[in-house]
C-alpha cells in the first residue's frame, strides 16, 4: 500500500487500510496520473492514448488504464518511444488515406 502510494510511511495501521476510500485507488491509476502530468486533455482522453499504446511507464509500453502505478515509477510516465505523436509520424490511417491518394 505504502509503494503504491495509497498509504504514508507513518500509516502503517490496519485501520488506516481499512479508511481507504475508492477515490484514493481511482488517484493511482495510470489513466488518472497521465492526465494530471498533462500528457492527456481528460480522463477520456488518456484512456484512448493508453489503449492506442502511445504511454510508457519507463522502458515499458502499457496498454491498461487501470494500471495501478507506484511511487516510484510515476516520474517515468511519458509517451512511448514507438508512439506516433511523440515522432511527429503519420499514424495508420493518415498513412493509409495518403497511399489511396496517391
Amino acid at each position: 500500500m505504502i509503494r503504491l502510494g495509497l498509504l504514508k510511511e507513518s500509516e502503517r495501521k490496519l485501520d488506516y487500510v481499512l479508511g481507504l476510500t475508492i477515490a484514493q485507488f481511482m488517484e493511482r491509476r495510470l489513466q488518472t496520473l497521465v492526465m494530471k502530468r498533462k500528457i492527456a486533455h481528460s480522463v477520456h482522453h488518456a484512456r484512448i492514448l493508453i489503449r492506442q499504446k502511445h504511454i510508457a511507464v519507463g522502458k515499458q509500453m502499457v496498454n491498461i488504464p487501470s494500471f495501478m502505478v507506484r511511487v516510484s515509477s510515476e516520474q517515468h510516465i511519458q509517451l512511448s518511444s514507438t508512439s506516433s505523436i511523440k515522432n511527429n509520424t503519420l499514424g495508420r490511417q493518415k498513412k493509409k488515406k495518403a497511399a489511396a491518394g496517391n
